[in-house]
Formats: structure tokens, C-alpha cells, sequence
């Protein structure tokens, strides 16, 4: 049995085993031994039946039988009994106030059950904690004596953890785990006093204490960072060996834009424009993220930057100017930025471009030079490229093979994480020149999560507010004072106000399916906000199931007043700048992550105004109303971020999807020291060996993990 065997060579698979291991990405024996317990049953703490005292705290393991409904003799209270039993013997299991628990657990067969025997004559447990299995573990039944703990696997239909454990404990009886290549340099391994892979694919998978279960996961969790850092690294080295666009900017304009502002920038803002403006000087392209909350004032700095560079030179030509790519998630959001772009260049206008899968626009137009026009799509592909539009703003259409630069020199990327590794490669690399990248996002990042997803940019942080921001008034409302709730929406409405009514989703669920999630559709609120409490206002609705013209239709009629109320899903959350919005109101609160929740409260923190934000839940939780309340008297995105990394987890701040960090890798995000010490050493690493020439191991996983890793 080697490494890069498949499993189907030494296991006898059914068709619903392989097609459960292609789905856990489970192909080769290396493959199974990498995949990872995610908990453990603590062996020691099991008893036999025959073993239980009174009053002692026990886990059993057995098989469940005769559940049934009753009402209790002399109390006659509704009570649910069931009988479990193991090898040894049988114990009786009574549910008292909880007739659910008959339905709960009618189709368990095998379970595992926590609580306390009582009982004067015959002993049963009262209420105990009661969990579901596949199957009786092996090691109760086949070593009653034997403690420890027994490695709980993810599954998946078709298979099971049971099969797992057998499996795993048969490719390390073989040996296997001894020829697979440690990519961590043994240096390493002892500086930071990690097992060594051999040792820790024995002890993640067959651990004597919870002591080697934690050095196991301690290693993989730092081996998943360092992973990341070195493909961090690899291309921060490969980006400052190209050569930045030969071009100057303007030091005059941007003075002149700053002058022109009709409020002072904040002392974040100056910081992060210099650092930008001496990026532009330095001989390898600037990769940079510019990091500030909802309403810090990024898109100033984006625009300072644009606008300095846009009216600067590139060197050699008398004639041609740099050019800007700004790329945006949304076409709302293009469009917005497009028109956001002319008023800010307005005490010196430039061409300014707009590229949409629905259309393009070009500003000035020659009828009206104070006004944009549109124009066909050949038409401004043809401007582009011949460099007479200095600053084109677009969605992913700016990425298509139809569009083409002469002087590509800066690309801002709004909201970036939102984009891919190779999109942004597709904008911005060109031969052996690549263009100065900005990337910006309101979604505040834990410094932890920072350094690991971000690890080949530069950050700048924007942790001031403009003055006059007042904070938004947040408050968690009970179901039973909805009506209140309505009623300042009512009296902000009537002085002119608009506001948002957030739902978790579009449309309403399937009534016929019970595990259905029974929470407000923005088709149904808005049509029972029409038809109720807001019937003398006009509602508009935007989702993500609208065509773009539609949507931009209805922004462009809340923008313009026409519509008071607008009832949306998330899709509100980047960047949607109405001022005269007031008001949000978020259903299902508890569905959203803290991050988000202030994204969306952000929407209507655009004015001088004072702005309210109620959050409607549904929860009976009091962990997750806790939550909720945290923005109650939170207004720093970046602290909410770093509760929510606690309470939530990272994977849930903005989906882990798209970072391609496993859980075990979201475990070390919780350690600062760890994540900065992987950081260090992949940069040494790099540094000395750039092309990883010496580390053969190391060098075959990158090539893995750079096509796996996702950004977007």
C-alpha cells in the first residue's frame, strides 16, 4: 500500500461508498489519511450498563427501543419513555414536558446518552442528553475496558465515520503514514516543537490523550497557514520582480481634488493616499488593500489617487496619459461609482468610461458636457484602447477578452475579496509590466484573518469617520413592539426620509417542506408592509433573481425619491449610497453574520442625518440574541469582527468558501502567534529559496495549493 494509491485498489467499495468518497474529495490512500476527525467521544468517561451507580454523571452507549407517548401516573404529566439497551443489560430513559423527543429520536436506532441514573427501585435516566449514531463504536464493544478517545469523522451519504475509523486504523497498521514527504522543513518543526507528519497523522487519528489530539491539530492548523503564506509570499516576490508602468503622477491635481472637497479628509486618509502616492514611485507594481469600515471614506482615497494619476504622464510620451481600471461586484455599483466619479471630477472634468454586461457609457458626451451618454460597446473598446479614456469603471466585463489598455497603469478592485485570484491576474498582468493594484474593502478583517488572506498585500487601514457622522441608533426589537417599530418608520417617512426593510430571502418556502427556513421573503413583506403598516407609502423591491435592468431600474427610482421603501435581500450591502435613506429595518437578524449585519446598517450612515437601525429576530437562543445585541452598543466594524471570529468562527465572517481555509486551518485564526509565525517563516523561506527548489515537497503541494486557493 503506497501514498498515491486509490483507495478503490485495497478497500472493497459499494457504488454510495465511492460516490461519497469522490465527494469528500477522498481518491487516493494519502487522500484518506488527510482526512481529519472533527471531534472525539471520550471513552473514558463510558460505562456499561451493568457498571452505572446512582447519581453518577455516565456516558452509555446502546440501542434504543419501545419509545412511546405517556402520561405520568400520579402526576400526569406527558412524559415519552424508551428502553436502552447494550450487551450488558437494560436501562429505562424517560423524557418529562419534551413530547417532541418521540419524534426526535423514532428512527434512532443506535445512540449515545449523557445524565445522571435515579430511581428508588428500578434506575432510569431523567432527561438526559441523547445523541444519535450510525452505529455502536467498536471500541465499547469490542474493548469495554479500554479508555481514551475514539475519532469521530465527517461523513458523507453513503458512508460513515464507523467506516472511516476501520479504514484509517488498517492504512496505519501498513505504514503508510511513514513514506509521505513532511513539507515542513524539520528546522521548523523543532523551532516551534511541532510533531513531526509521521507523528502527527498517528496521533490526530488514534490519539491516547486529548494532550496528542491538540499537538496533532496544532500542526496541521500551522502547516495550513504556512501553506497559504508561502503561496502569499511566492507571489508577493514574483510581483516586485515586474516592473511597474513607466508613468508619474500628478502632485498638483491631486492638491487640486483635495482643495476641492467640500470637507477635510481624516488623518487615516492622508495616510493612505501618501502611502499610495509612494507606492506609484517605487520600480515594481504596488499591491496594496485599503481596509476602513462602512462610511470611512475609501472611495475618496481611491478617487484622490485616480484622479493624480489620471491627469500625470507616462514617461516618453508628450501625449498619452496612464490609464485606470476600477472594477466593481455589482453593475448597481458601477454605475453608481461612474456617476459618483463625475461629480467628484467635476472642477476638472476628465473621459471617464463605464463598462456593464448591459451597456456602456462614456462622459463627457459631446451634446451635453455636463452629462454622460451611452455608446456602443466597439465604440468605447476602440477609445480604450487607443488610451483617450483615462478612467474606465466596469463590472467583470472589464475583464473581457474584447477590452484592451495602452497604458494600463492602476487598477482599483472594490470589495475585492469578492473577485478571483485569476480575474484580477486577467485585469492586471501584462508580459513582464503589471499595472499598481488597490483592493478595497468594508468588510472589517480581524488582523488574524488579515494577515493569512491577504499576506501578499500591503494594508492601510482607514480607522477614522468623516466628521459629522452621527452614530446609527441600533436597537433589537421583541416581536411584541414591532408595531413601535413602525411607527418611527412612519414619522421618518413623513419628514421626507426613505429607509430599507432587509429579508434573509427572496421568495417564500415551500410549505410542504418542513425543514423549510421560517423566515420573511421579500415578495411576501413587501407586500404586506403595502397592503398594512406602510400602505400610504410606495415600496419598491431588489433581489439577486432580477435582471440588471431591472434592478437598476428601481435603485434609480429610490435614488431619485420615487420609491420610500425599499425591501431587499443582502444584495443592499456593498457600497448602495442613498443619503436621504434613514432607516433599516433587518428581518431574521439572526441569520446574518455580525460583520454583515453592520454592512447592512452602514447603508444609512450616508448623511448628517441621524439614522436608526432596528433588528427584527427570531431567535429563542439567548447565546444568539447576545450576539445580536452586541451591535447595540458596537459601532467599530473591526471590533465586531473580531467577536464575531469568536462567537461565529471565521468561516462564517464572510463565507470560508472563498478562502479555501479548512476548519482546521479557521482553528489557527484564532491564534495571532501562530498565524505571524507562519507569516515569518514562509517570508524566510521565500526569500532564500524563491523557487522552492530545495524544498521538492513543499514545491509539488504549492503547485496544488495555488490552483486551489480562492480569493473571491
Amino acid at each position: 500500500m503506497q501514498p498515491h494509491d486509490e483507495v478503490v485498489k485495497h478497500f472493497r467499495l459499494v457504488k454510495q461508498q465511492k460516490a461519497a468518497l469522490e465527494k469528500l474529495g477522498i481518491v487516493t490512500i494519502a487522500d484518506l489519511l488527510f482526512h481529519f476527525p472533527h471531534r472525539y467521544e471520550d471513552v473514558g468517561a463510558a460505562r456499561h450498563i451493568r457498571d452505572i451507580s446512582p447519581n453518577e454523571m455516565v456516558t452509555v452507549y446502546g440501542e434504543l427501543t419501545d419509545l412511546q407517548k405517556k402520561l405520568a401516573w400520579k402526576t400526569k404529566r406527558y412524559m415519552v419513555e424508551a428502553t436502552l439497551t447494550d450487551a450488558t443489560g437494560s436501562i429505562g430513559v424517560r423524557w418529562f414536558n419534551q413530547p417532541y423527543a418521540a419524534n426526535m429520536f423514532e428512527h434512532a436506532k443506535y445512540v449515545k446518552v449523557t445524565g445522571k441514573a435515579t430511581g428508588k427501585q428500578k434506575l432510569y435516566f431523567a432527561n438526559p442528553t441523547v445523541e444519535s449514531m450510525a452505529g455502536l463504536p467498536d471500541f465499547f464493544s469490542d474493548a469495554p475496558d479500554e479508555s481514551g478517545l475514539f475519532p469521530v469523522y465527517p461523513e458523507s451519504r453513503g458512508i460513515t465515520s464507523r467506516w472511516f475509523y476501520h479504514a484509517i486504523a488498517r492504512v496505519l497498521e501498513c505504514g503508510v503514514h511513514e513514506h509521505i514527504d513532511d513539507i515542513i522543513p524539520p528546522e521548523i518543526t523543532e523551532r516551534y516543537k511541532l510533531p513531526s507528519l509521521a507523528t502527527a497523522l498517528v496521533w490526530i487519528h488514534s490519539p491516547h490523550s486529548e494532550k496528542d489530539a491538540r499537538a496533532a491539530r496544532k500542526r496541521f492548523s500551522f502547516e495550513e497557514v504556512f501553506l497559504i503564506q508561502i503561496a502569499h509570499q511566492k507571489n508577493r516576490y514574483d510581483t516586485q520582480h515586474l516592473n511597474a508602468p513607466q508613468t508619474s503622477a500628478n502632485t498638483d491635481a491631486l492638491k487640486s481634488y483635495l482643495d476641492a472637497l467640500p470637507y477635510t479628509p481624516t488623518n487615516a486618509q492622508k495616510r493612505a493616499i501618501k502611502a499610495i502616492m509612494d507606492d506609484f514611485k517605487k520600480p515594481y507594481p504596488m499591491s496594496r488593500l485599503l481596509e476602513g469600515d462602512v462610511g470611512s471614506g475609501k472611495t475618496t482615497v481611491a478617487a484622490a489617487t485616480m484622479y493624480a494619476l489620471a491627469k500625470g504622464s507616462v514617461e516618453g510620451s508628450a501625449y498619452a496619459h496612464p490609464q485606470i481600471a476600477y472594477m466593481v461586484p455589482t453593475e448597481i455599483l458601477a454605475k453608481q461609482q461612474f456617476a459618483g466619479l463625475i461629480d467628484a471630477f467635476k472642477h476638472a472634468p476628465i473621459p471617464i468610461g463605464l463598462i456593464t454586461g448591459s451597456g456602456c457609457q462614456k462622459f463627457p458626451s459631446k451634446v451635453n458636457p455636463n452629462e454622460a451618454t451611452k455608446i456602443s460597446r466597439a465604440q468605447l473598446s476602440k477609445w480604450v484602447e487607443n488610451g483617450e479614456i483615462p478612467i474606465v469603471v466596469g463590472t467583470h466585463a472589464l475583464i473581457s477578452k474584447n477590452v484592451h489598455f495602452e497604458n494600463l497603469t492602476y487598477v482599483v478592485i472594490d470589495e475585492q475579496h469578492r473577485f478571483g485570484t485569476n480575474q484580477r491576474k486577467a485585469l492586471a498582468k501584462k508580459d513582464d509590466t503589471a499595472p499598481h493594484l488597490l483592493s478595497m474593502t468594508a468588510t472589517p478583517i480581524p488582523r488574524t484573518l488579515a494577515l493569512t488572506i491577504y499576506g501578499d498585500l500591503d494594508i492601510s487601514v482607514i480607522d477614522e469617520k468623516p466628521e459629522g457622522r452621527k452614530e446609527i441608533y441600533t436597537k433589537v426589537v421583541p416581536p411584541k413592539k414591532r408595531d413601535e417599530v413602525y411607527a418611527a418608520l412612519r414619522s421618518e417617512l413623513s419628514e421626507g426620509r426613505q429607509a430599507y426593510v432587509i429579508c434573509p430571502r427572496i421568495d417564500e418556502p415551500d410549505p410542504s417542506k418542513a425543514l423549510a427556513l421560517r423566515v420573511k421573503s421579500v415578495t411576501a413583506e413587501a407586500k404586506r408592509l403595502t397592503d398594512g403598516p406602510l400602505h400610504e407609502y410606495r415600496v419598491g423591491v431588489l433581489h439577486g433573481k432580477m435582471t440588471p435592468k431591472e434592478k437598476t431600474e428601481v435603485m434609480t427610482q429610490f435614488e431619485d425619491g420615487e420609491v420610500d421603501v425599499l425591501v431587499a435581500t443582502s444584495v443592499v450591502e456593498v457600497g448602495v449610497n442613498v443619503p436621504n435613506a434613514t432607516t433599516i429595518v433587518i428581518e431574521g437578524a439572526e441569520r446574518f453574520g455580525l460583520s454583515q449585519l453592520h454592512q447592512l446598517r452602514g447603508r444609512v450612515q450616508r448623511s448628517s442625518y441621524q439614522s436608526y437601525c432596528y433588528l427584527f429576530s427570531e431567535t429563542k437562543t439567548q447565546s444568539s440574541l447576545a450576539r445580536i445585541k452586541t451591535l447595540e452598543k458596537a459601532s467599530d466594524g473591526f471590533k465586531l469582527a473580531e467577536e464575531d471570529l469568536k462567537l461565529r468562527g471565521a468561516g462564517q465572517l464572510a463565507g470560508r468558501q472563498q478562502w479555501g481555509v479548512s476548519d482546521m486551518g479557521m482553528d489557527a485564526l484564532q491564534n495571532i502567534k501562530m498565524v505571524e509565525a507562519a507569516r515569518i517563516e514562509a517570508q524566510k523561506l521565500v526569500a532564500q529559496d524563491p523557487t522552492l527548489a530545495n524544498h521538492t515537497p513543499l514545491q509539488e503541494k504549492m503547485s496544488k495549493i495555488q490552483s486551489d486557493l480562492h480569493m473571491e
